[in-house]
């Protein structure tokens, strides 16, 4: 795609309607960034071979083993074992914060979107949770064409809800898995993020693959406001009125503190995590996200 470096530019894919579109421009290119990697998708390890068939992709064929064997076969990985992978994503009211460009909701909607399109090419199942205080869309995690654009309609049609109740959907969804599954979180984490994070770890202890995609604004992480101003939170409506001067080296302080404990607190119980910046180009950092993934495998 000749324009695929300003075409996915955030404000210009936020353009795009089409979302099957959009969470198509945004795999193939990150797929593009992963170069020649062999790992694919969320379950990277290599598994086993089994004989080509008409219609197998070519670049999965072990030439190396053909020219050996004069016989093709197909490399086989944990992710053609129909593993189930469910999306959580977070529509509360400060999702919905946007300081110019794509909101955090709307960058986590195209990720989400991106997510079910990649696993599906994979020919893993997926399914979609979104929630803000309680559960509003549940779909169960399956593996067919007719149902990815299932997802791909209500992931079109969410809209910002109300306050956080994280912990709610996680812990019914622990109670639902019967099997290891994927589990992955998109959101900002402004919650109980200790509660949150425990609650991760335990669906981490039950054998399950954790991933946390903690997506912030761009004015969020870096507070470039100068001028006097009135800062609102969108969940509970309290505003604030105060120079920015005053108070920057006190928020960063409190905001890298928050981001470090996410980082951390995940890393060390083996789940997964990734901050997103709604100002950078979502298939560069899901590149750099999988590239650095594939190395822990």
């Amino acid at each position: 795609m000749a324009d695929s470096i300003n075409f996915l530019d955030p404000d210009v894919l936020a353009g795009l309607s089409n979302l099957e579109l959009r969470a198509r421009v945004v795999v193939e290119g990150f797929l593009s960034g992963l170069h020649k990697s062999p790992n694919r998708g969320f379950s990277v390890e290599f598994n086993d071979y089994r004989h080509y068939q008409r219609g197998d992709d070519m670049r999965h064929v072990d030439w190396k083993l053909y020219a050996r064997s004069d016989n093709m076969y197909i490399k086989q990985y944990e992710d053609e074992t129909n593993v189930r992978c469910m999306i959580l994503l977070d529509t509360s009211a400060s999702m919905a914060y946007s300081s110019g460009g794509m909101s955090k909701l709307n960058y986590g909607i195209t990720l989400a979107s991106a997510l079910a399109y990649f696993i599906m090419k994979q020919r893993d199942a997926v399914g979609l949770i979104t929630f803000d205080d309680q559960v509003r869309e549940y779909i169960p995690a399956k593996c067919r064409q007719p149902h990815l654009m299932h997802v791909l309609r209500t992931l079109s049609t969410v809209e910002s809800g109300k306050k956080t109740d994280t912990v709610k959907p996680l812990t019914d969804l622990a109670a639902s898995l019967h099997k290891k599954s994927i589990v992955i979180l998109i959101s900002d984490m402004l919650d109980d993020e200790e509660r949150v994070i425990n609650t991760l770890q335990n669906l981490r202890g039950m054998g399950n693959d954790i991933i946390t995609f903690q997506i912030m604004d761009d004015a969020e992480l870096n507070f470039p406001f100068n001028e006097a101003s009135e800062f609102i939170d969108m969940e509970d409506n309290e505003s604030y009125i105060t120079s920015p001067a005053a108070i920057r080296n006190a928020y960063l302080e409190n905001l890298n503190e928050f981001l470090g404990y996410c980082r951390k607190k995940c890393q060390s119980s083996g789940v997964d995590y990734c901050l997103l910046n709604t100002g950078e180009p979502l298939d560069e950092a899901l590149s750099a996200y999988m590239s650095k993934r594939a190395k822990s495998f």
